[in-house]
């Protein structure tokens, strides 16, 4: 496992309109300026935080879905963020993992904000997603999941001598209202888990006159924040030390005197660790 250099576009969202957000965020993946292994967008990227699925839902392999791939051919990292895709007629919020030539995996956001109607809107997702890119394990998770803990557990396998993940990463439009709460529970995941965790939010006013402060940011494994910004529009490439996240690990292996324990969730498969 080498080190992994990840990328956080902290950015504005021109409400309901896919192609001004597809095109303001090419432009500022080709302000990074050098070379990295991620790049992370927010939550609903090419939207905002709108509940009007019916009318701007994409299809797969449809407009977002073509741009990702393309990103991901000409920069060469993994490109994570979340859109409204349509499934057969059911809405999704659905985080896209898009890798250089194609390959792909999808994560459908499985705690709905009740509190702004996304319930009433969207389709639940029905499992976990953790993927593997260069060598380290990743989870992607979306804005509300942060409020539950064991939805996002960092598992310990004895068989295998290694935990489910070593970095959670969260897409979110969190408004700053709640600024406090993002960044406890920010750094309570990463202490939880042992692992990196990083979170991507937005700024600026959304239609629904929304107030959010960004306050994107890289913690690392023992709760110190490594990176924060907020307010402000920002672009910004950190190095995940390999080592020092393992460096930790071998000296407090908390996760070894983990609850054994699993929870079943209605008509959701386990999670593939």
């Amino acid at each position: 496992m080498q080190d992994l250099k990840i990328t956080i576009i902290q950015s504005d969202i021109h409400w309901e309109d896919i192609g001004a957000n597809l095109a303001m965020f090419e432009e500022k993946i080709w302000q990074i300026g050098q070379p990295t292994d991620v790049i992370v967008l927010p939550e609903m990227f090419t939207t905002g935080f709108t509940m009007r699925a019916n009318k701007h839902a994409e299809m797969m392999n449809m407009r977002t879905f073509k741009w990702m791939k393309q990103m991901a051919d000409q920069t060469g990292a993994l490109i994570l963020g979340s859109f409204i895709a349509n499934v057969h007629d059911r809405f999704y919020n659905r985080l896209l993992w898009m890798e250089p030539e194609g390959n792909f995996k999808t994560y459908d956001k499985r705690h709905l904000f009740r509190m702004a109607e996304e319930n009433h809107t969207y389709a639940q997702g029905e499992s976990l997603l953790i993927g593997h890119w260069k060598g380290w394990r990743i989870c992607p998770l979306i804005c509300y999941d942060l409020r539950f803990p064991v939805w996002s557990r960092n598992r310990w396998n004895a068989a295998l001598k290694k935990t489910s993940y070593d970095v959670a990463i969260y897409v979110a439009n969190w408004p700053k209202v709640r600024a406090n709460v993002w960044e406890t529970l920010l750094r309570a995941r990463a202490i939880e888990n042992l692992s990196y965790v990083v979170g991507v939010n937005r700024v600026g006013i959304d239609g629904n006159e929304i107030e959010y402060n960004g306050q994107s940011s890289i913690i690392g494994p023992k709760g110190d924040t490594i990176f924060s910004v907020d307010e402000i529009e920002a672009i910004r490439t950190t190095t995940l030390s390999a080592n020092s996240l393992q460096s930790f690990r071998d000296r407090f292996p908390a996760f070894l005197d983990g609850d054994d324990f699993s929870i079943e969730f209605e008509n959701v498969p386990e999670a593939d660790y």
